[in-house]
């Protein structure tokens, strides 16, 4: 069974400003709590074919695969692979809306690898939708500020 999110960010920044924070080195600059680690990439950022991974829950490490970056169209596909928990596919579009204004079209398409595993829908819906409004609010304060939006749990 797969579980589809879906969620629209909005950013008074333009797609172009935007686009390439969407990167495992840049996230660094704007997410915090974001750590990763390079497995394989030919310029050190963001590329097609780029794998590295990030620890899950703390404990687990996921892997990450990008399937597809596309800087013309502000578009990136990301695989994630968190053994013996799931597959996600994420699927990003960042879209120009005004000179200096975009939107960021955000899918998760989970499958979950352990067909004994029940999928909570509802409480990752939820765990999704904050996700989804932190990193919003997080890349925007980052664009207008200079700096990281710091957690304050």
């Amino acid at each position: 069974m797969i579980n589809v999110f879906n969620y629209i960010q909005k950013h008074p920044h333009s797609a172009s400003d935007i686009f390439p924070l969407l990167c495992p080195k840049r996230e660094c600059d704007w997410l915090d709590g974001w750590d990763y680690k390079m497995i394989h990439s030919e310029s050190g950022l963001i590329e097609e074919g780029c794998v590295f991974t990030t620890s899950h829950h703390g404990n687990e490490e996921t892997v990450w695969k990008v399937a597809k970056y596309d800087t013309e169209n502000f578009g990136v596909s990301f695989v994630r692979v968190t053994p013996n928990k799931n597959v996600v596919q994420i699927n990003i579009k960042v879209e120009p809306v005004a000179e200096l204004q975009s939107k960021s079209h955000i899918r998760y398409d989970y499958v979950p690898l352990n067909s004994r595993r029940k999928m909570n829908t509802a409480k990752m819906n939820a765990d999704f939708i904050t996700n989804m409004k932190w990193w919003e609010k997080a890349i925007n304060y980052y664009l207008e500020n200079g700096e990281m939006l710091k957690k304050t749990e």
